[in-house]
């Protein structure tokens, strides 16, 4: 499976932002998908992650940040409100089979989206 990954783009603290992940090659709906981030100068971080089990967040965005996906447009959404400067980074959406592998070592990757948060 191929993904592809857009939406992002320089907004201020306090406002919203909507990524995709659409994937290609084959139907999305098989795989467990995530949304991880790395920002300047650090590790990069598992954010949420969707699959048949229902949903995972991490700590950092629980409750700001909803992941979603549209079966019928083979995309995955990761809806992220009350942005704050630490949010800045890159965001990248990820895939596997495994509920458990896309939270930490999933097996195919799409490019990277810049997300800017000025405070």
């Amino acid at each position: 499976v191929q993904l592809q990954a857009s939406g992002g783009g320089l907004v201020q603290a306090g406002e919203s932002l909507r990524l995709s992940c659409a994937a290609s090659g084959r139907t999305l709906s098989i795989y467990a998908v995530a949304w991880f981030r790395q920002a300047a100068g650090k590790e990069r971080e598992f954010v949420a992650a969707i699959s048949r089990s229902g949903t995972r967040y991490a700590d950092s965005v629980n409750g700001r940040f909803t992941i979603s996906r549209d079966n019928a447009k083979n995309t995955v959404y990761l809806q992220m409100n009350s942005l704050k400067s630490e949010d800045t980074a890159v965001y990248y959406c990820a895939a596997d089979v495994s509920t458990v592998a896309v939270r930490t070592t999933p097996s195919y990757w799409g490019q990277g989206t810049q997300v800017t948060v000025s405070s």
